[in-house]
């Protein structure tokens, strides 16, 4: 299993840049056309030295995708040759660990050494869908470390006298497993068993550096990790200019726009201004949750991921990119790998 390496005091030059894709569907458009898209930027990151390739389970979201995530990794993988691939991440309370752990194990077992296992515990969805997923609802991701410790035993290798229920694949296969969160709680579980840490700051930023505090301070070596490893996830947008970058960032806006009006939909082009669009309030909800935002033009980008990778320490950045063209998000991601390589 190819192993984090680890470091502090990162600078923008020798830090990993990966990518988080939620293969969006953007209006107009369908879940096939996305795929392609995934695919094709997949090959494009790998070509710009992007470091892995994650996708999100999300559910009931009409402008998202990568629902099936496991399939669709295969997807990635089988487009790619040298990238790793994985979820970012697998919602564990919503299967059976055994089906995760034959799922992954199928995968690493079809793309050796390229495979990623990102767990969340949240239902990535709301809570109507979450009963649909016949996920128990009432324990909230209680039961996250139950269900981790369970995974984690279908993948270690069987004794020969061990008498058990058998993960084939997955059994006795290295897969990196990584713990993904949005608060504490996975943050203090990922430090306990010495397992790299994702957080999700592209949606959760006022909790990134307590949450990495947590995770540092109760990290503990283990034969994964001797140090503490940390991906900070950020939504990132690169173009030319300021202010086409600018202009790009009203199709995310507009997604957590619907999304805090409960009524989701496919992402939608660029506005010239959303003033027309939101209220004072919700104008200050949207903010909040993208405070962390990269928006700009190389010049800016690459000031906003250095004052980024000073302020958190991280040892890897992983960029995510709703920009409703696909030509536009593609040229962002080779913007942002320039960035890194200058």
């Amino acid at each position: 299993m190819e192993q984090p390496s680890h470091s502090s005091n990162q600078s923008l030059t020798n830090i990993p840049l990966s990518v988080l894709d939620l293969s969006p569907i953007v209006e107009g458009s369908t879940a096939a056309e996305s795929f392609r898209r995934t695919a094709d930027l997949a090959r494009h990151a790998e070509a710009w030295g992007y470091q892995r390739y994650w996708l999100a389970e999300h559910h009931n979201m009409p402008g998202i995708a990568s629902s099936a995530t496991s399939v669709l990794i295969g997807h990635v993988a089988a487009n790619t040759t040298t990238i790793r691939v994985g979820s970012g991440g697998i919602m564990l309370p919503n299967h059976a660990p055994l089906v995760i752990a034959e799922q992954f194990g199928t995968l690493e077992s079809l793309y050796p050494d390229r495979i990623d296992l990102g767990l969340g515990r949240a239902p990535g969805s709301d809570q109507l869908t979450a009963q649909a997923l016949r996920r128990d609802t009432g324990r909230n991701g209680q039961e996250f470390p139950e269900l981790l410790d369970e995974l984690r035993n279908y993948l270690r290798p069987a004794s020969p006298l061990e008498n058990r229920v058998r993960a084939v694949p997955g059994e006795g296969l290295r897969i990196p497993i990584w713990l993904l969160g949005s608060s504490g709680f996975s943050a203090r579980l990922a430090g306990d068993l010495g397992l790299p840490f994702a957080f999700a700051s592209h949606f959760s930023p006022e909790n990134t550096r307590p949450a990495l505090e947590v995770y540092r301070n109760h990290f503990q070596p283990s034969e994964v990790l001797d140090a503490p490893y940390v991906i900070v996830t950020v939504n990132a947008i690169a173009a030319d200019t300021d202010e086409e970058a600018e202009r790009l960032a009203t199709s995310a806006q507009q997604q957590f726009l619907s999304i805090i009006r409960n009524r989701p939909q496919k992402l939608q082009p660029p506005v010239d201004s959303m003033d027309e669009h939101w209220s004072e309030y919700e104008k200050m909800l949207v903010q909040r949750t993208l405070s962390t935002s990269i928006i700009g033009s190389p010049t800016t980008v690459k000031r906003k991921l250095t004052e980024l990778v000073e302020a958190t320490n991280a040892n890897e950045i992983m960029l995510n990119s709703q920009i409703y063209d696909h030509g536009a998000r593609l040229r962002s991601y080779e913007l942002l790998s320039n960035v890194r390589a200058e």
